[in-house]
Protein backbone atom coordinates (compact mmCIF):
# COMPACT_ATOMS: atom_id res chain seq x y z
CA UNK A 1 0.00 0.00 0.00
CA UNK A 2 2.82 2.32 0.86
CA UNK A 3 4.41 1.64 -2.52
CA UNK A 4 1.16 2.46 -4.32
CA UNK A 5 0.92 5.76 -2.44
CA UNK A 6 4.51 6.64 -3.37
CA UNK A 7 3.81 5.87 -7.01
CA UNK A 8 0.65 8.00 -6.99
CA UNK A 9 2.48 10.87 -5.32
CA UNK A 10 5.30 10.64 -7.81
CA UNK A 11 2.81 10.62 -10.67
CA UNK A 12 1.15 13.74 -9.28
CA UNK A 13 4.51 15.48 -9.02
CA UNK A 14 5.35 14.56 -12.60
CA UNK A 15 1.93 15.77 -13.78
CA UNK A 16 2.26 19.00 -11.79
CA UNK A 17 5.72 19.53 -13.20
CA UNK A 18 4.35 18.96 -16.68
CA UNK A 19 1.54 21.42 -16.14
CA UNK A 20 3.98 23.90 -14.63
CA UNK A 21 6.34 23.53 -17.55
CA UNK A 22 3.48 24.03 -19.98
CA UNK A 23 2.19 27.10 -18.13
CA UNK A 24 5.71 28.53 -17.91
CA UNK A 25 6.22 28.01 -21.64
CA UNK A 26 2.76 29.42 -22.48
CA UNK A 27 3.27 32.44 -20.23
CA UNK A 28 6.59 33.30 -21.85
CA UNK A 29 5.05 32.85 -25.30
CA UNK A 30 2.22 35.21 -24.26
CA UNK A 31 4.70 37.81 -22.99
CA UNK A 32 6.31 38.07 -26.42
CA UNK A 33 3.07 37.93 -28.38
CA UNK A 34 1.69 41.30 -29.56
CA UNK A 35 -1.69 42.39 -28.26
CA UNK A 36 -4.69 42.15 -30.55
CA UNK A 37 -4.90 45.70 -31.87
CA UNK A 38 -6.29 47.20 -35.03
CA UNK A 39 -3.77 47.57 -37.86
CA UNK A 40 -3.23 51.25 -37.15
CA UNK A 41 -3.14 50.84 -33.40
CA UNK A 42 -5.90 51.51 -30.91
CA UNK A 43 -6.92 54.20 -28.44
CA UNK A 44 -7.35 53.20 -24.81
CA UNK A 45 -9.08 55.54 -22.36
CA UNK A 46 -8.39 54.67 -18.72
CA UNK A 47 -10.99 56.40 -16.53
CA UNK A 48 -9.89 58.29 -13.44
CA UNK A 49 -10.28 56.17 -10.32
CA UNK A 50 -10.59 52.87 -12.19
CA UNK A 51 -9.35 49.83 -10.27
CA UNK A 52 -6.84 47.42 -11.78
CA UNK A 53 -9.48 44.70 -12.10
CA UNK A 54 -11.77 47.15 -13.91
CA UNK A 55 -8.91 47.94 -16.29
CA UNK A 56 -8.38 44.25 -17.01
CA UNK A 57 -12.09 43.83 -17.80
CA UNK A 58 -11.91 46.87 -20.07
CA UNK A 59 -8.91 45.44 -21.93
CA UNK A 60 -10.82 42.20 -22.46
CA UNK A 61 -13.98 43.97 -23.61
CA UNK A 62 -12.04 46.12 -26.10
CA UNK A 63 -10.34 43.04 -27.55
CA UNK A 64 -6.84 43.97 -26.49
CA UNK A 65 -6.32 41.20 -23.94
CA UNK A 66 -6.92 37.49 -24.39
CA UNK A 67 -5.56 36.24 -21.07
CA UNK A 68 -6.57 38.22 -18.01
CA UNK A 69 -4.88 35.83 -15.57
CA UNK A 70 -1.47 36.21 -17.18
CA UNK A 71 -1.81 40.01 -17.28
CA UNK A 72 -2.76 40.12 -13.60
CA UNK A 73 0.15 37.84 -12.74
CA UNK A 74 2.52 40.09 -14.70
CA UNK A 75 1.21 43.20 -12.95
CA UNK A 76 1.38 41.70 -9.47
CA UNK A 77 4.86 40.23 -9.85
CA UNK A 78 6.24 43.46 -11.33
CA UNK A 79 4.55 45.52 -8.59
CA UNK A 80 2.73 47.70 -11.15
CA UNK A 81 -0.90 46.80 -10.43
CA UNK A 82 -1.31 49.81 -8.14
CA UNK A 83 0.58 52.24 -10.38
CA UNK A 84 -1.77 52.45 -13.35
CA UNK A 85 -2.45 56.08 -14.33
CA UNK A 86 -5.64 57.39 -15.86
CA UNK A 87 -5.65 59.02 -19.27
CA UNK A 88 -5.68 58.43 -23.01
CA UNK A 89 -3.17 55.96 -24.43
CA UNK A 90 -2.26 54.92 -27.95
CA UNK A 91 -1.64 51.19 -28.17
CA UNK A 92 0.41 50.76 -31.31
CA UNK A 93 0.23 47.62 -33.41
CA UNK A 94 2.87 45.17 -32.19
CA UNK A 95 2.72 46.29 -28.55
CA UNK A 96 3.37 43.43 -26.12
CA UNK A 97 1.57 43.02 -22.76
CA UNK A 98 4.72 44.04 -20.83
CA UNK A 99 5.13 47.17 -22.98
CA UNK A 100 1.50 48.16 -22.41
CA UNK A 101 1.84 47.66 -18.67
CA UNK A 102 4.97 49.83 -18.52
CA UNK A 103 3.21 52.56 -20.53
CA UNK A 104 0.18 52.52 -18.22
CA UNK A 105 2.33 52.59 -15.07
CA UNK A 106 4.50 55.45 -16.33
CA UNK A 107 1.53 57.49 -17.53
CA UNK A 108 2.73 57.86 -21.10
CA UNK A 109 -0.53 59.36 -22.24
CA UNK A 110 -1.24 60.79 -25.68
CA UNK A 111 -0.14 64.40 -26.12
CA UNK A 112 -2.45 66.41 -28.39
CA UNK A 113 -1.62 69.74 -30.02
CA UNK A 114 -3.57 72.97 -30.20
CA UNK A 115 -2.12 75.72 -32.37
CA UNK A 116 -2.94 79.41 -32.08
CA UNK A 117 -2.42 80.89 -35.54
CA UNK A 118 -0.54 84.17 -35.94
CA UNK A 119 -3.00 86.95 -36.70
CA UNK A 120 -6.06 85.23 -35.22
CA UNK A 121 -8.50 87.40 -33.31
CA UNK A 122 -9.67 86.35 -29.87
CA UNK A 123 -13.01 85.43 -31.43
CA UNK A 124 -11.29 83.04 -33.84
CA UNK A 125 -9.28 81.57 -30.97
CA UNK A 126 -12.42 80.89 -28.96
CA UNK A 127 -14.12 79.29 -31.99
CA UNK A 128 -11.15 76.95 -32.49
CA UNK A 129 -11.17 75.94 -28.82
CA UNK A 130 -14.91 75.25 -28.91
CA UNK A 131 -14.50 73.06 -32.02
CA UNK A 132 -11.86 70.78 -30.47
CA UNK A 133 -13.58 67.67 -29.03
CA UNK A 134 -10.51 66.67 -27.01
CA UNK A 135 -10.78 69.80 -24.86
CA UNK A 136 -13.24 70.16 -21.97
CA UNK A 137 -15.36 73.22 -22.71
CA UNK A 138 -16.06 75.38 -19.66
CA UNK A 139 -16.42 78.76 -21.37
CA UNK A 140 -19.32 78.20 -23.76
CA UNK A 141 -21.66 80.52 -21.85
CA UNK A 142 -19.00 83.03 -20.77
CA UNK A 143 -18.53 86.35 -22.54
CA UNK A 144 -15.06 87.78 -23.12
CA UNK A 145 -15.15 89.79 -19.90
CA UNK A 146 -15.96 86.66 -17.89
CA UNK A 147 -13.15 84.75 -19.59
CA UNK A 148 -10.66 87.42 -18.56
CA UNK A 149 -12.07 87.42 -15.03
CA UNK A 150 -11.45 83.68 -14.79
CA UNK A 151 -7.91 84.31 -16.01
CA UNK A 152 -7.47 86.83 -13.17
CA UNK A 153 -7.25 89.73 -15.65
CA UNK A 154 -10.57 91.31 -14.83
CA UNK A 155 -11.28 94.49 -16.81
CA UNK A 156 -8.63 93.82 -19.45
CA UNK A 157 -9.44 93.47 -23.15
CA UNK A 158 -8.54 89.94 -24.33
CA UNK A 159 -7.36 90.81 -27.84
CA UNK A 160 -3.69 90.18 -28.51
CA UNK A 161 -2.88 88.58 -25.16
CA UNK A 162 -2.46 84.94 -26.27
CA UNK A 163 0.82 83.94 -27.90
CA UNK A 164 0.52 82.16 -31.26
CA UNK A 165 2.24 78.85 -30.68
CA UNK A 166 1.55 75.11 -30.55
CA UNK A 167 0.49 73.93 -27.09
CA UNK A 168 0.58 70.26 -26.10
CA UNK A 169 -2.16 68.94 -23.85
CA UNK A 170 -3.78 65.71 -22.73
CA UNK A 171 -7.39 64.78 -23.45
CA UNK A 172 -9.65 66.27 -20.81
CA UNK A 173 -7.68 69.50 -20.41
CA UNK A 174 -10.00 72.49 -19.88
CA UNK A 175 -10.12 75.36 -22.37
CA UNK A 176 -9.31 77.87 -19.64
CA UNK A 177 -6.06 76.01 -18.90
CA UNK A 178 -4.89 76.35 -22.50
CA UNK A 179 -5.79 80.05 -22.52
CA UNK A 180 -3.89 80.56 -19.26
CA UNK A 181 -0.77 78.97 -20.73
CA UNK A 182 -1.01 81.12 -23.87
CA UNK A 183 -1.57 84.26 -21.79
CA UNK A 184 1.42 83.53 -19.56
CA UNK A 185 3.55 82.80 -22.62
CA UNK A 186 2.59 86.11 -24.21
CA UNK A 187 3.26 88.10 -21.05
CA UNK A 188 6.69 86.52 -20.72
CA UNK A 189 7.51 87.01 -24.43
CA UNK A 190 6.35 90.62 -24.46
CA UNK A 191 8.13 91.60 -21.24
CA UNK A 192 11.34 89.95 -22.39
CA UNK A 193 11.29 91.83 -25.69
CA UNK A 194 10.49 95.11 -23.93
CA UNK A 195 13.39 94.74 -21.50
CA UNK A 196 15.83 93.94 -24.32
CA UNK A 197 14.94 96.89 -26.57
CA UNK A 198 18.05 98.82 -27.50
CA UNK A 199 16.77 101.99 -29.14
CA UNK A 200 14.49 104.94 -28.55
CA UNK A 201 10.88 104.30 -29.43
CA UNK A 202 7.67 106.34 -29.39
CA UNK A 203 6.05 103.35 -27.71
CA UNK A 204 5.63 104.13 -24.03
CA UNK A 205 4.62 100.74 -22.61
CA UNK A 206 4.81 97.03 -23.42
CA UNK A 207 1.07 97.16 -24.15
CA UNK A 208 1.64 99.77 -26.87
CA UNK A 209 4.28 97.45 -28.33
CA UNK A 210 1.69 94.66 -28.32
CA UNK A 211 -0.80 96.91 -30.15
CA UNK A 212 1.72 97.88 -32.82
CA UNK A 213 2.86 94.25 -33.17
CA UNK A 214 -0.72 93.18 -33.84
CA UNK A 215 -1.05 95.78 -36.62
CA UNK A 216 2.24 94.63 -38.16
CA UNK A 217 1.01 91.03 -37.97
CA UNK A 218 -2.13 91.86 -39.91
CA UNK A 219 -0.30 93.98 -42.49
CA UNK A 220 2.30 91.46 -43.64
CA UNK A 221 2.99 87.77 -43.39
CA UNK A 222 6.48 88.12 -44.81
CA UNK A 223 9.34 87.79 -42.36
CA UNK A 224 11.55 90.10 -44.44
CA UNK A 225 8.99 92.92 -44.30
CA UNK A 226 8.00 93.05 -40.65
CA UNK A 227 10.73 95.49 -39.62
CA UNK A 228 10.14 97.63 -42.74
CA UNK A 229 6.42 97.90 -41.95
CA UNK A 230 7.30 98.67 -38.34
CA UNK A 231 9.66 101.40 -39.50
CA UNK A 232 6.88 103.08 -41.50
CA UNK A 233 4.48 103.04 -38.55
CA UNK A 234 7.08 104.22 -36.03
CA UNK A 235 8.10 107.14 -38.26
CA UNK A 236 4.43 108.05 -38.70
CA UNK A 237 3.93 108.02 -34.94
CA UNK A 238 7.00 110.18 -34.44
CA UNK A 239 5.79 112.69 -37.05
CA UNK A 240 2.21 112.74 -35.74
CA UNK A 241 0.90 111.26 -38.98
CA UNK A 242 -2.10 108.94 -38.91
CA UNK A 243 -1.22 105.29 -39.41
CA UNK A 244 -3.90 104.84 -42.10
CA UNK A 245 -3.84 101.05 -42.11
CA UNK A 246 -6.75 98.99 -43.43
CA UNK A 247 -6.60 96.08 -40.92
CA UNK A 248 -7.51 98.47 -38.08
CA UNK A 249 -10.53 99.72 -40.03
CA UNK A 250 -11.63 96.14 -40.68
CA UNK A 251 -11.33 95.28 -36.98
CA UNK A 252 -13.40 98.32 -36.06
CA UNK A 253 -16.12 97.31 -38.53
CA UNK A 254 -16.68 94.03 -36.71
CA UNK A 255 -19.40 91.87 -38.23
CA UNK A 256 -20.20 94.59 -40.77
CA UNK A 257 -17.07 93.72 -42.72
CA UNK A 258 -18.03 91.65 -45.78
CA UNK A 259 -14.62 91.26 -47.38
CA UNK A 260 -14.43 94.74 -48.92
CA UNK A 261 -13.45 98.17 -47.63
CA UNK A 262 -15.31 101.06 -49.25
CA UNK A 263 -14.50 104.75 -49.17
CA UNK A 264 -17.30 105.32 -46.69
CA UNK A 265 -15.72 102.75 -44.37
CA UNK A 266 -12.47 104.70 -44.35
CA UNK A 267 -14.40 107.85 -43.46
CA UNK A 268 -16.62 106.27 -40.80
CA UNK A 269 -15.09 107.02 -37.43
CA UNK A 270 -14.58 104.18 -34.95
CA UNK A 271 -12.03 103.85 -32.13
CA UNK A 272 -10.04 101.60 -34.50
CA UNK A 273 -10.16 103.73 -37.65
CA UNK A 274 -6.58 104.95 -38.11
CA UNK A 275 -7.68 107.03 -41.11
CA UNK A 276 -9.79 109.24 -38.84
CA UNK A 277 -7.76 109.05 -35.61
CA UNK A 278 -4.16 109.67 -34.68
CA UNK A 279 -1.97 107.24 -32.79
CA UNK A 280 -2.39 103.58 -32.00
CA UNK A 281 -5.68 101.75 -31.69
CA UNK A 282 -7.03 101.37 -28.14
CA UNK A 283 -6.27 97.63 -28.09
CA UNK A 284 -4.47 95.10 -30.26
CA UNK A 285 -6.42 93.91 -33.30
CA UNK A 286 -5.07 90.34 -33.41
CA UNK A 287 -2.68 87.86 -31.80
CA UNK A 288 0.82 88.92 -32.87
CA UNK A 289 3.71 86.51 -33.24
CA UNK A 290 6.91 86.88 -31.30
CA UNK A 291 8.57 88.02 -34.54
CA UNK A 292 6.08 90.88 -34.89
CA UNK A 293 6.71 91.93 -31.28
CA UNK A 294 10.42 92.02 -32.01
CA UNK A 295 9.78 94.07 -35.17
CA UNK A 296 7.63 96.57 -33.26
CA UNK A 297 10.53 97.21 -30.89
CA UNK A 298 13.26 97.11 -33.54
CA UNK A 299 11.92 98.95 -36.64
CA UNK A 300 14.09 99.15 -39.73
CA UNK A 301 15.80 102.48 -40.32
CA UNK A 302 14.88 104.37 -43.47
CA UNK A 303 12.72 107.17 -44.82
CA UNK A 304 9.68 105.25 -46.07
CA UNK A 305 6.37 106.64 -44.83
CA UNK A 306 4.03 104.67 -47.11
CA UNK A 307 3.60 101.18 -48.47
CA UNK A 308 1.16 99.47 -50.80
CA UNK A 309 0.54 95.83 -51.62
CA UNK A 310 1.97 94.54 -54.87
CA UNK A 311 -0.70 91.86 -54.95
CA UNK A 312 1.76 88.99 -54.48
CA UNK A 313 2.11 89.21 -50.70
CA UNK A 314 4.91 91.78 -50.83
CA UNK A 315 4.76 95.57 -50.56
CA UNK A 316 6.21 98.59 -52.32
CA UNK A 317 7.63 101.13 -49.84
CA UNK A 318 7.76 104.85 -50.62
CA UNK A 319 9.31 107.89 -48.95
CA UNK A 320 7.07 110.50 -50.60
CA UNK A 321 3.38 110.80 -51.30
CA UNK A 322 4.00 111.27 -55.03
CA UNK A 323 5.96 108.01 -55.19
CA UNK A 324 3.27 106.27 -53.17
CA UNK A 325 0.50 107.52 -55.48
CA UNK A 326 2.42 106.19 -58.49
CA UNK A 327 2.74 102.82 -56.74
CA UNK A 328 -1.00 102.82 -55.98
CA UNK A 329 -1.79 103.49 -59.64
CA UNK A 330 0.54 100.71 -60.68
CA UNK A 331 -0.36 98.00 -58.21
CA UNK A 332 -3.92 98.84 -57.19
CA UNK A 333 -5.37 100.65 -60.21
CA UNK A 334 -3.19 98.75 -62.71
CA UNK A 335 -2.32 101.94 -64.52
CA UNK A 336 1.18 103.18 -65.39
CA UNK A 337 2.05 106.90 -65.68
Amino acid sequence: MKRVFVLLFASCLVAAAGVGAYLFHDYNRWLDEPLSTESGGQTLLVPSGASFRALVRQLEQEGLLDNAHYFEFLARTSDRAGSIQAGEYHVAAGTTPAELLRKLARGRVVQHRFTIIEGWTFSQLRTALEADPRIVHTLDEADDAEVMRRLEREGEHPEGWFLPETYHFTRGTEDIAILRRALNAMEERLQGAWEQRERETPLKTPYEALILASIIERETGRADERRKVSGVFVRRLEQRMRLQTDPTVIYGMGDAYDGRIRTRDLRTDTPYNTYTRHGLTPTPIAMPSGASIDAALDPKDGDALYFVSRGDGSHHFSATLDEHNRAVRRYILNRED
